[in-house]
């Protein structure tokens, strides 16, 4: 219950960071720096950042290409709670923490869906083939790598029993988390405090699925 406790009130406090940076955004160093003159918080910061990492091609496709991991890393375990499904013929013998990282991932969409309607500020650069700028915070794919990536390192040892390979298969899955943000940064489509903000939200939802997944009532079997 320890570890329960401490988690919740890890992502308690991450999402209440959230909340705040978002309203200094609003208030702190606003100008209209955006592509199509829309305003920035902490301008001074963004743009700094956004002159010295421009857009780039070849960091950008990475990002991509990472991002798509992420979601199969998530669809992994879709087939994983199917196939128990199958297999026992019954929805109460899926895993529990399969069910919560259905809800974890359901929740992720909720959170896109919102920032896709209310736009905090777009990209620094026009991509390719548009003609507006698209929204921007947080980084989609910050959150993505922190939540899926993050959530699947964590619940790997459940269906690996190997210790070595259980270990290898973890550490390659936050690598890949470090590497996408880090893709992210220096594909140049995003302000910083988009990747900043992505960092606290994706950390929050996470750590508010760990201190689930380690609660008496859904736990490892």
């Amino acid at each position: 219950m320890k570890i329960k406790k401490n988690f919740l009130a890890y992502s308690l406090f991450l999402f209440a960071a959230f909340f705040a940076f978002i309203a200094v955004l609003w208030t702190v160093d606003i100008d209209f720096i955006a592509p199509d003159k829309s305003i920035v918080g902490l301008s001074h910061i963004n743009s700094a950042v956004a002159k010295a990492l421009p857009f780039s091609q070849i960091f950008y496709v990475f990002s991509e290409i990472l991002g798509y991991l992420a979601i199969a890393a998530a669809g992994c375990f879709a087939v994983i709670g199917f196939v128990q499904l199958v297999r026992n013929k019954s929805f109460f013998k899926v895993d529990s923490r399969i069910y919560l990282l259905g809800f974890l991932y359901i929740l992720l969409a909720v959170v896109y869906f919102i920032f896709e309607i209310f736009v905090l500020n777009v990209r620094p650069v026009v991509m390719p083939g548009e003609t507006v700028p698209e929204a921007s915070f947080p980084s989609t794919h910050t959150v993505l790598a922190v939540v899926l990536f993050g959530s699947a390192s964590f619940v790997i040892g459940d269906y690996i029993s190997d210790s070595t390979v259980r270990t290898i298969v973890g550490a390659a899955l936050n690598f890949l988390a470090i590497a996408t943000v880090a893709a992210r940064i220096l594909s140049g489509v995003h302000w910083i405090t988009d990747i900043v903000a992505g960092l606290l939200l994706g950390t929050a939802l996470l750590c508010l699925f760990i201190a689930f997944s380690d609660c008496d009532i859904i736990k490892k079997e």
